[in-house]
């Protein structure tokens, strides 16, 4: 709206009544060739300076620019349990009648400190995150806003999530957000959560292709709640049968993920430090040369016109002065 005004820098050069002045006869005057110059030259300075000066109230600001970087690390999918039994603290033994309780803090805030600590230690990989419980919610897609993503974390620890979990539905979705991005690196998806889920022909077909689609290693960090929990890294077809119905949603969820086809690891946490030591080793194996872009914002181009302008109006000043001389 500003950029309407622009018409006034015609002002300095339309003609002005009070320049005339009504002499009965110039013929004997001498041609004054160099005041004539100093006019041109005056006029045309003003209408710049205005236009100077509109121009620049108007803000002007050169497009985002996208640079190419290349640097070490990953674009890493964190998909976040948020269901209710997220909440519940890990109890590692029993504890005695006469013994007080110990306070632990919860398996969500263990599993956000340890994501927090990734991505401080580790801001140049693309993070994008996902929390699910019943529904998942994609909190942002691939950024390298760290600031953000810790909010998005924050967040996580308010309020209480739904009881129910919907585990085929929140990984389809991280999966997706891989979609129609180009391949530039390595490509991990990190699920972390205290339960299993035992998945439908459908699903399991459609996490398949897809994780292989968009060549994703798949990891997952499995928060134990106590001593009794299965124990996954030692759990295999052979030492559970073919049973389907032996198997717990944790076991049937690990034994789809080792038959799918990807490079899968899976970790065990039941305290902060194994916690740590899991997101660390993940830390450890994805750190690769990754091709990023980054984005650059626009320049506001304001303060050079004003800078021009001001120049413009000294000129003006001083081309002034040269003409009063002249004339004394």
């Amino acid at each position: 709206m500003v950029l309407l005004l622009i018409p006034l820098a015609l002002l300095p050069v339309l003609p002005k009544q009070r320049d005339a002045i009504r002499l009965p006869w110039i013929d004997w005057l001498p041609e004054d060739d160099a005041g004539t110059r100093l006019h041109v030259i005056w006029k045309i300075l003003a209408s710049v300076t205005i236009g100077l000066l509109v121009i620049g109230l108007a803000k002007p600001i050169s497009p985002a620019g996208v640079i190419e970087r290349v640097g070490r690390g990953a674009e890493l999918s964190i998909l976040l349990d948020r269901s209710a039994s997220m909440d519940s603290q890990i109890r590692r033994k029993i504890n005695k009648d006469y013994q007080s309780k110990q306070s632990t803090k919860t398996k969500n805030d263990i599993a956000r400190e340890a994501l927090s600590w990734l991505l401080n230690q580790r801001p140049e990989n693309r993070y994008a995150l996902t929390v699910f419980h019943v529904v998942a919610m994609r909190v942002t897609d691939f950024i390298d806003d760290i600031q953000l993503l810790q909010a998005g974390l924050d967040a996580s620890a308010i309020g209480r999530g739904a009881k129910e979990t919907n585990m085929g539905a929140a990984l389809l979705s991280a999966i997706e957000g891989f979609d129609r991005r180009p391949y530039t690196g390595s490509r991990a998806l990190l699920l972390v959560s205290d339960g299993g889920a035992r998945l439908d022909k459908s699903t399991r077909s459609k996490i398949q292709q897809g994780l292989r689609r968009n060549q994703i290693s798949l990891y997952f960090i499995y928060v134990k709640s106590g001593i009794n929990n299965a124990d996954l890294i030692n759990t295999d077809l052979q030492t559970i049968g073919t049973n389907a119905d032996s198997r717990s949603e944790e076991v049937a969820l690990h034994l789809f993920f080792k038959g799918i086809g990807v490079p899968y690891q899976v970790f065990e946490a039941d305290d902060e430090l194994s916690m740590q030591d899991a997101v660390a080793t993940i830390d450890q194996q994805q750190n690769l040369p990754l091709t990023y872009f980054q984005k650059t914002p626009g320049s506001d181009h304001s303060r050079l016109l004003f800078i021009c302008a001001l120049l413009s109006v000294t000129a003006l000043g001083l081309l002034a002065l040269v003409r009063l001389e002249k004339l004394n």
